[in-house]
């Protein structure tokens, strides 16, 4: 039983995972998922439509005929990690179809391995399965090969992202994921809706919402109406709400309609839970105009302050970078400061990285790696001290969790204030033989630790 530590890398989504067994001389597919809960849902895609088409799904590389690599672009760290992926499939299987944000990249990609045999770019959904056909010819059998009603989900059962746009509409100097996912491009709110309805019959708990920019969902579409379903944040938010599953909001940019999401938190009626994963991403007004990001910090401590008026259980959820070009000690000092007032509840951090393709590799005055590296470690040591009070308030009281796994020494659950595998857990270690994955139970609070807590059924 592990407690959770403080991730070192927050865009990560939870590692898919595979259950399905293909039948004897089934064409089959291996899948490797890297980089944001974005990604394992393009990953979900792809293989459900591969599943229509009679593949079947390896669980390892040798019973694959081919695998796919999704890779993630986001930082050279994690094209790094990507590069390595396409190396190991490489080496274990040999047949290699290379998609996701790095495949925005095919030069790059076929210069480090030039034996792989396509490359598409993210949300290529079609590519790729031309690349799967002329690698593995299709080999349905009408009698067996039927589309799931839910499709194929690297999820546990109990809970399910739900993708409601693509692409992002901001420029800032740091991210390159416009570059390679283009600009906002909303799903209409009734087949958003409807994909939820689907999940929800099959026996999901919890929808995770997410976009690039989930608070301006329905702006480029000019929040059309259609079916019964407007697309904007908030009317999303109270459909989803009335389904019956916890519904959770990631990646919400502070625009002031977010306000308006809060009253549908508070009320425990409307099934959204209240938590907002906002990306403040810094405190000092200079770094944030640097970053090319709204620079109004002092604003955004009073936008916290009318929300916990209103939902006053609310967890804020964030991420931030320490070291970014030109980050004087004095601005690093304003974001502990911020961070001190602002008493967020979860938060992650990142060291600046260069990306090739960033405008900020051009800013002045980079920050030495060991100065960044200090940063960081003041940085959460900060966040883990107003974590570990925060969960030490919570002693003593009763709580709705969900239990997530379940093994011989505790049930591993989390409350409506934790995110999976990005946030903390709740461990239940006695008295939980009666407990299935997927249910949401009581408990009451008896010990906090550090990013965890302990509790035991009401």
């Amino acid at each position: 039983m592990a407690q959770n530590p403080p991730n070192l890398r927050p865009d990560l989504a939870p590692k898919g995972r595979f259950g399905e067994t293909p039948r004897s001389g089934q064409p089959t597919i291996g899948m490797v998922s890297l980089g944001c809960p974005k990604a394992l849902v393009d990953s979900e895609r792809i293989l459900t439509r591969l599943r229509a088409e009679g593949y079947g799904i390896s669980p390892d590389y040798a019973g694959a005929d081919a695998v796919i690599v999704n890779t993630c672009g986001f930082l050279d760290s994690a094209k790094a990690e990507s590069l390595d992926a396409i190396g190991e499939a490489l080496a274990e299987n040999g047949r290699v179809i290379v998609t996701g944000c790095l495949g925005a990249e095919p030069d790059y990609i076929r210069e480090h391995h030039p034996r792989i045999l396509a490359v598409t770019g993210p949300h290529q959904y079609e590519q790729v399965l031309d690349a799967v056909h002329g690698a593995v010819p299709p080999s349905p059998d009408p009698f067996i090969d039927l589309l799931p009603a839910s499709g194929v989900s690297l999820t546990p059962r109990h809970f399910s992202y739900l993708k409601i746009s693509e692409g992002c509409n901001h420029k800032c100097r740091f991210c390159i994921i416009p570059d390679m996912r283009g600009r906002l491009a909303s799903r209409p709110a009734h087949a958003v809706v409807r994909e939820a309805e689907k999940l929800v019959q099959a026996g999901v708990k919890e929808l995770l919402v997410i976009s690039q920019d989930t608070s301006a969902y329905g702006v480029d579409i000019k929040h059309a109406e259609d079916r019964g379903h407007r697309a904007h944040i908030t009317d999303l938010a109270r459909d989803l709400g009335a389904l019956g599953a916890w519904v959770r909001l990631h990646y919400v940019y502070p625009y002031p309609h977010v306000r308006d999401l809060i009253p549908l938190m508070a009320d425990p009626a409307n099934g959204v839970l209240p938590y907002l994963d906002i990306p403040f991403q810094h405190a000092h007004p200079d770094v944030l105009r640097r970053m090319a990001r709204p620079a109004a910090a002092a604003k955004t401590l009073d936008e916290i302050t009318a929300w916990r008026d209103i939902c006053p259980d609310i967890t804020l959820r964030s991420t931030f970078i320490v070291g970014y070009p030109g980050e004087t000690e004095a601005e690093f000092q304003t974001l502990l400061d911020w961070l001190d007032e602002a008493q967020l509840d979860r938060v992650g951090c990142f060291q600046y990285e260069n990306v090739a393709g960033a405008r900020s590799n051009a800013l002045p005055d980079h920050v030495a790696p060991e100065v960044k590296q200090d940063r960081w470690d003041r940085f959460m040591e900060k966040a883990q001290a107003i974590s570990e009070a925060k969960l030490t308030a919570k002693v003593g009281k009763r709580l709705d969790v969900i239990v997530d796994e379940i093994d011989e020494e505790a049930a591993t659950c989390r409350t409506w204030a934790d995110a999976p595998e990005i946030d903390g857990n709740l461990f239940i270690d006695e008295g939980f033989a009666t407990l299935n994955v997927g249910d949401i139970v009581t408990v009451e609070v008896d010990e906090a630790g550090e990013y965890d807590l302990w509790g035991r059924l009401v």
